[in-house]
């Protein structure tokens, strides 16, 4: 296989979200010029959000003016935002990408979001212009595309119709994630294909979740269907704060090893984020669920 697959660093926002003790400025700002050194040129650096939901995001804009210090012309440093006050802080603070989720069950959106789910697609219509206004390009998650904890199984017709919602605004980008980690490599597969006949010409992301073990199979699902953007956390580490069990993102190591010996091209060194995945240990105070943070590469100087 020759091609090469866009990698999205999600770990200082998605990764560090649900960690019960709080990670310094520093070490966020650390965790993410490591990653760019490896290589990745798109992170999701933090979110801006109510602090007092997520506390873990509570120095958003100190991230960002440290980052800014020494910011690197090539990268993405994307927000997640969720209303237009957070895409308003996201603009102030430099972002020049941001990302808004709207989530596929309505009662997944209500906990996550406070809004339903239509009010959740309005305020995504209302900051895409606004993104498009300011010259900074604006991507949407539709979030538990694959199932939900509260609703159980969401129909592809319902993930459809969100994702027609969301296109109405011409986003840069539309991502379909298994946010608690329930999909298999069938329903990457179908729902894949039923996105692309419905908004033809948009480009697809897949976030996905390895809570059930299935997290790289549906990664390998996803690229086979052509879907050229993965998210990923370094060390595998990550959750959502509202949704019962929902445990860590597939660890971007991990997948640039499978990536890298099925020829795939990343441009991103993956001794650098196994190394940086032992450092997130550290920091961490625990162990990563990642697996190359514990057995390494293979072949030695393997190419990503």
């Amino acid at each position: 296989m020759s091609r090469t697959i866009e990698i999205v660093e999600v770990g200082p926002r998605d990764g560090l979200q649900n960690e019960p003790t709080l990670v310094s400025t520093q070490d966020k700002v650390a965790l993410i010029e490591r990653a760019i050194a490896a290589g990745i040129r798109r992170v999701e650096v933090t979110s801006f959000v109510n602090p007092k939901r997520v506390p873990q995001m509570a120095d958003a804009e100190a991230v960002l003016q440290a980052l800014m210090t020494n910011r690197h012309p090539d990268v993405r440093y994307v927000g997640l935002v969720l209303n237009q006050k957070g895409f308003e802080r996201a603009l102030a603070a430099g972002c020049n990408e941001v990302g808004m989720a709207v989530v596929a069950s309505n009662t997944f959106n209500l906990r996550n979001q406070g809004v339903s789910t239509e009010e959740s697609v309005e305020a995504w219509l209302q900051m895409a212009r606004a993104a498009r206004a300011a010259g900074i390009r604006a991507q949407v998650t539709v979030s538990a595309a694959f199932g939900c904890p509260f609703e159980g199984e969401v129909a592809v017709a319902r993930v459809v119709e969100v994702v027609k919602r969301v296109a109405a605004a011409d986003p840069f980008e539309i991502a379909l994630a298994d946010t608690i980690g329930v999909g298999v490599p069938s329903q990457v597969t179908e729902l894949v294909s039923r996105v692309r006949e419905a908004v033809p010409g948009v480009s697809l992301r897949c976030h996905f979740h390895n809570t059930r073990n299935t997290g790289l199979a549906n990664a390998y699902a996803a690229v086979e269907a052509g879907v050229s953007t993965l998210d990923a956390s370094i060390g595998g580490v990550g959750g959502c704060p509202f949704a019962p069990a929902a445990t860590g993102n597939i660890p971007t190591e991990d997948l640039l090893y499978m990536l890298g010996r099925m020829g795939v091209r990343t441009g991103v060194d993956l001794d650098a984020v196994i190394a940086t995945g032992r450092w997130l240990q550290d920091v961490l105070g625990r162990p990563v669920p990642g697996m190359l943070i514990k057995a390494g590469n293979f072949p030695q100087g393997l190419a990503s």
